[in-house]
């Protein structure tokens, strides 16, 4: 059996005076690392966006397969590993509620580079003799213009996560951790994918595609490779899901299929 927290343990001295006890402080400094790489993550992917497409395309049979990969996914799978954490762990509320945090993140982001690029500065928003605007103002015309199909997709995306983790925790009785992780991180990011490459496009015009050419085949392309990524990533996130789960409870002392809000309510 696992210990449980004592009232005794709030006399520590080095607690802050909200804090009830060890155990309480040291499940939400868990909870504050988490929150941060996710916040953190969902801030620099949003900055880097779309302001450039890695080339992964490779070969086989002689048949070249196009791998186009915007450098702002590379950071998205950490997302998803840390709002899987927060619903295992402290429950599908607090997991949606930094969903939601999250979108206000988005929204201070675009408050932000909306001001800086209004307020009057030492350099204009205009093309130099290169052709090129000023470095701030080719990252704020790039954001700002996929922004809105970034938090929708976003929005979807979480939301479907962690609604799909719990589905199938229920379902499963709290058993199979690897069937939520999994099954929850491949259907949301399906729904990011498409909304944000769909969205970007239509929205923003911000996909590097061939005018004149079919437009569905070609997003098609940058909606596959951005899953397959994803899809990639969610499978060998599985394995530290499951050691970093393990780990959470021993050190949090909660016991297995139990979450922190399942714990308050008893």
């Amino acid at each position: 059996m696992m210990k449980t927290a004592t009232p005794a343990a709030s006399s520590t001295p080095d607690l802050h005076p909200i804090e009830a006890s060890a155990l309480h402080a040291r499940r939400e400094r868990v909870f504050l690392i988490l929150a941060g790489l996710f916040l953190g993550s969902m801030t620099m992917l949003n900055i880097l966006g779309v302001t450039r497409f890695l080339d992964l395309s490779f070969t086989v049979f002689g048949l070249r397969v196009p791998m186009p990969l915007a450098v702002g996914v590379l950071p998205y799978p950490l997302t998803f590993l840390c709002t899987d954490f927060i619903s295992e762990i402290y429950g599908r509320k607090r997991a949606n509620f930094l969903v939601w945090v999250g979108f206000l993140v988005n929204l201070w982001l675009a408050v932000i580079l909306w001001v800086g690029g209004a307020l009057p500065g030492f350099d204009a928003p205009v093309p130099g003799p290169d052709g090129r605007l000023p470095i701030f103002f080719e990252i704020r015309t790039m954001t700002l213009g996929v922004i809105a199909a970034s938090m929708i997709a976003y929005l979807s995306a979480q939301l479907c996560d962690v609604w799909v983790f719990h589905f199938w925790k229920r379902l499963t009785k709290g058993r199979h951790l690897w069937l939520r992780n999994n099954g929850s991180t491949v259907v949301s990011q399906f729904v990011d994918s498409f909304s944000v490459i769909t969205i970007t496009h239509f929205a923003a015009a911000a996909i590097p595609v061939e005018t004149g050419e079919p437009i569905w085949p070609q997003l098609w392309v940058f909606i596959g490779t951005a899953y397959v990524f994803k899809f990639l990533a969610a499978a060998v996130d599985t394995l530290p899901f499951y050691l970093g789960t393990r780990w959470l409870r021993r050190y949090l002392e909660i016991e297995e299929g139990e979450d922190l809000r399942q714990r308050a309510m008893d």
